[in-house]
């Protein structure tokens, strides 16, 4: 019997071993990048690309640069703006449209749940041009592009109601019932009781918002077409790898990268728990 015992224990360690052998190498090989990123940034002897990666010499030139030499504090005033804009608009409408249809029982509801889910697979880059001459008979290209992007980006906000409509659906429906027989309204129950019980779900909705056009580069390089000054940061930064610049500007590219990674690392690591537990929640009914 001991030895049967040890025998599946000595399987198990085995397997164990196994396990976190492989996820250490899937990890190495998926942080190989980012700390390339970072070596770079701080290597002092060269501004082009290089075969090694421990730099020679260490620096913070390329971030004197960034800041001094180019135009990446207004791309990257013109993100935050664009991202917290969108952030706050999008939660509103995302929140509100799954409260609605987790609690109403309407006439067409489910025919509207089954279009939205629909459209939701086509891909967006599809109606890329069409939106692209809407926003240019408006004003809202090149140096309205700002305007424009968070005008696009809150759009079609409503269509992304799955997760939190989930996380809303596994509150109790007494809660709400209760409080309509003391005389409350809908719109007090939803920003009096249900949103304060909702804090998860809060935080994955403003996460997702902020970090969707923190670093869209697609539609964003679209409707500039070459104004600089609206440019956010992924398209800005795109600049600096092409022919012309790449010898030059490769290190102050990767310094660029870091400090537009470092702000949504950080935000992820402190708010990591409440993300968990709203995709969880938001995962247990559809």
């Amino acid at each position: 019997m001991k030895t049967m015992a040890s025998s599946v224990f000595k399987k198990k360690k085995a397997w164990n071993f196994f396990v976190y052998a492989l996820l250490i190498s899937i990890c190495s090989i998926w942080l190989l990048p980012f700390v390339y990123l970072i070596f770079q940034a701080f290597r002092g002897e060269s501004s082009g690309m290089v075969s090694y990666i421990l730099p020679k010499e260490w620096s913070l030139v390329n971030f004197k640069i960034l800041f001094t030499q180019t135009s990446f504090l207004n791309w990257y005033i013109n993100t935050v703006i664009i991202a917290l804009f969108t952030a706050f608009f999008q939660t509103v409408i995302v929140l509100s449209v799954s409260y609605a249809l987790s609690r109403l029982r309407f006439r067409g509801r489910r025919l509207l749940m089954n279009m939205i889910l629909v459209l939701g697979m086509f891909p967006g880059f599809l109606s890329m041009i069409a939106v692209y001459f809407i926003l240019k008979l408006i004003g809202f290209t090149g140096p309205g592009s700002v305007p424009g992007l968070i005008l696009v980006y809150i759009g079609s906000s409503g269509m992304g109601y799955y997760v939190a409509k989930g996380f809303f659906d596994t509150i109790p429906r007494s809660l709400d019932e209760a409080a309509r027989i003391d005389g409350a309204s809908r719109a007090k129950v939803f920003y009096k009781i249900i949103l304060p019980m909702a804090k998860p779900i809060i935080i994955y909705t403003v996460m997702m918002a902020f970090i969707a056009p923190w670093g869209d580069y697609m539609f964003a390089s679209l409707i500039t077409f070459g104004y600089e000054e609206a440019y956010n940061v992924a398209v800005g930064l795109f600049t600096f790898l092409d022919r012309e610049h790449i010898n030059n500007y490769f290190t102050v590219f990767c310094a660029g990268g870091l400090l537009v990674a470092l702000p949504i690392t950080v935000l992820f690591m402190m708010l990591q728990k409440y993300y968990v537990e709203g995709v969880t929640g938001g995962a247990v009914k559809g």
